[in-house]
C-alpha cells in the first residue's frame, strides 16, 4: 500500500511550513470572526494542527527506534532530520478518515454544537479553552518535566540535598541524570506505564532486592548499538534515585578515581567511562557537556545555587 501525500490543492494548513509561526494566528484571527462557516473552518484547522503534533511524535518515536547508521549524525544531520519531520507531519495531517476529523467532532460537542455557543466575537479566548480542553489528560502518574530547564527546576531541590551529604556536586548529578533520560523526555518507565523514578540508568544486578523495572535499552557491544532488554532498579521517588546514585558512586571501589575528580565535570565523566558506567564510547564527552550545560540554567528565586564545576552497573 502506497501512501498519497496531498497536492497542491490542499488545505492552507497543510500547505504551510512547519516553522511558520504566523499559522496560529491566521487560526486565532479566523476563530475570531463569530460566523458559524468561519468556526467550522477554524475547528477544522485545530483538529489538523493537534493530528500533526501526534504525527510529529509518531515520527520522532519511529525515528529514535530504528537504529542509526551513522552516516547523517551530529547536530547538523539531527536538526535537518527533525525540520523534514515537522514538515512532513503537516503535510500528513488532516487526511480523510484521519484523526482530525475525531478531534474537529470532539471539538464541535465542546463548542456546543454549531460551535458557535462557547466562541464570541473578537475573542480568541475560548477557542484555546477548547484546544486544551480537546487535548489528552496528563495522566499523574506519567508527568515529567520536558526540556533542560525545567529538569534541572524541579531536580535540583532534591539534587542539592543529596549534594550536601555525600559531597558530589548537584551539577553532576543533575547534569548526568538529565542526559541519561534525554532531561525527561525518556525515563525508565514500568509495561503499565508508571514512573520508574530512576534518573541515571542504574540497573537491577543480582544484589538489587527493591522493586524493579524492565525495558529494552540501547548497549554498546564491541563499539556497535544494540537493543536488549534489561532489569533496571526502580524506586519511590526521584530523591530516592539520586540518594542510589550517590551511594553507589561512593560505596563501590570502581568509581574511587571518579570521586577524586568531582573538582572537574569532564576529569569526572572521562573516570566514569573508564570505570564503565556506561557503554557508550563517547559517553565521558556527551556527560560533560550535559554537565556544563546545567550551570547556565537560571534560578528562580527560591532555588538554591548549584555548585560550580569547572569544565550503570551496580
Amino acid at each position: 500500500m502506497s501512501l498519497s501525500l496531498p497536492n497542491a490543492g490542499a488545505t492552507s494548513a497543510r500547505q504551510a511550513l512547519a516553522v511558520d509561526g504566523r499559522a496560529l494566528n491566521s487560526l486565532k484571527a479566523q476563530a475570531s470572526q463569530g460566523d458559524a462557516q468561519a468556526t467550522k473552518d477554524a475547528t477544522l484547522e485545530a483538529a489538523k494542527q493537534l493530528e500533526s503534533l501526534f504525527m510529529r511524535e509518531l515520527i520522532k518515536s519511529m525515528r529514535e527506534a530504528t537504529m542509526k547508521s551513522g552516516l547523517l549524525e551530529g547536530a547538523e544531520g539531527n536538526l535537518a532530520s527533525d525540520l523534514f519531520d515537522q514538515q512532513l507531519s503537516v503535510q500528513m495531517a488532516g487526511q480523510p478518515g484521519g484523526l482530525a476529523e475525531a478531534i474537529q467532532r470532539q471539538l464541535s460537542r465542546q463548542l456546543g454544537g454549531d460551535g458557535q455557543t462557547a466562541l464570541v466575537p473578537g475573542s480568541t479566548l475560548s477557542m484555546d479553552v477548547a484546544l486544551r480542553k480537546a487535548a489528552p489528560a496528563d495522566n499523574p502518574r506519567a508527568a515529567s518535566p520536558k526540556g533542560r530547564d525545567d529538569f534541572v527546576q524541579h531536580h535540583r531541590a532534591a539534587a542539592e540535598r543529596v549534594a550536601r551529604s555525600s559531597g558530589i556536586p548537584a551539577s553532576f548529578m543533575l547534569g548526568q541524570a538529565g542526559h541519561e533520560t534525554g532531561w525527561g523526555k525518556g525515563e525508565i518507565r514500568h509495561k503499565d506505564g508508571s514512573n520508574s523514578f530512576n534518573l541515571f540508568g542504574i540497573k537491577a544486578g543480582k544484589g538489587w532486592t527493591g522493586k524493579v523495572a524492565e525495558v529494552t535499552t540501547t548497549e554498546y557491544i564491541n563499539g556497535a548499538p544494540r537493543k536488549v532488554v534489561a532489569k533496571f532498579r526502580a524506586y519511590d521517588s526521584f530523591e530516592e534515585s539520586f540518594r542510589d546514585y550517590a551511594r553507589l558512586i561512593n560505596d563501590n571501589p570502581r568509581y574511587e578515581k571518579a570521586r577524586e575528580k568531582t573538582h572537574s565535570a569532564v576529569a569526572y565523566a572521562t573516570e566514569l567511562q573508564k570505570a564503565g558506567y556506561a557503554t557508550d564510547p563517547q559517553y565521558a564527552a556527551k556527560l560533560s557537556r550535559a554537565i556544563q550545560s546545567t550551570l547556565g540554567v537560571a534560578r528562580t528565586p527560591s532555588a538554591p545555587v548549584l555548585a560550580q564545576a569547572s569544565g550503570t552497573q551496580a
